[in-house]
């Protein structure tokens, strides 16, 4: 049965209408971006599909053009328009935490975070640099690395903090296998991060750890 056919509140455009995006499930949202589906499927049926040929909607929305573009009813035009739709909420993100201080809304700082890092096959560590009252200055990638790891040189980051005349960082990394739990060498490196900006008078508020589901804070654990 066609969805045009479907009850007008099971509908996804309709429901997301009624109720907003947080009622729809992920097949759902995925087939309002669809938006058609194949000869005797739905885009419902369609996007669960996909769902399931990918595992997961996080890998299908950081599948490179290949791997994409092999799943029927994919291809680079809808590749296009997702990259797109998923750079413009990098950019929102990152414009709403510009404009308010990072530790009003922690849960912004944890979504700014994750969207920035969460999507790449290698580890990447970040700062956020932060002025005296705490507003943010500048957001930078400074190490990346491999699968497994990245260098990071204590003494490079304080030359940048300083070089921004930030007051406070918040480190960020990501896991890309996915896991968010902070290994040994992740709390050796903060604390040696924290020793070196200490010497600067530079504070760590936080270490954030991005995997899969909600970043990990190492403030949040007691680890800062």
């Amino acid at each position: 049965m066609p969805i045009t056919d479907w009850p007008a509140d099971e509908r996804p455009r309709e429901k997301l209408l009624q109720k907003g995006p947080a009622a729809l499930s992920d097949a759902e949202l995925l087939a309002i971006f669809l938006r058609t589906g194949l000869p005797g499927k739905t885009a419902v049926d369609l996007a669960r599909d996909l769902l399931t040929g990918f595992g997961s909607l996080r890998a299908l929305l950081h599948a490179d053009l290949p791997q994409f573009s092999r799943h029927p009813g994919l291809g680079p035009a809808k590749y296009a328009h997702l990259q797109a739709v998923l750079e413009m909420a990098r950019r929102h993100l990152r414009e709403e935490l510009q404009r308010g201080d990072a530790l009003s809304s922690p849960e912004l700082t944890r979504d700014f975070l994750a969207a920035q890092l969460r999507g790449y096959p290698h580890e990447v560590f970040a700062c956020l640099f932060l002025d005296n009252r705490h507003r943010v200055i500048r957001f930078e990638e400074l190490f990346r690395g491999t699968l497994d790891g990245a260098s990071v040189y204590p003494r490079e980051v304080v030359k940048q903090a300083l070089a921004v005349n930030a007051a406070a960082v918040i480190l960020a990394h990501n896991h890309p296998a996915g896991i968010n739990e902070p290994s040994d060498a992740d709390r050796q490196l903060t604390r040696r991060l924290q020793q070196a900006l200490g010497l600067v008078d530079i504070r760590v508020l936080d270490h954030f750890v991005v995997g899969d589901g909600e970043a990990f804070s190492f403030a949040e654990h007691g680890l800062i």
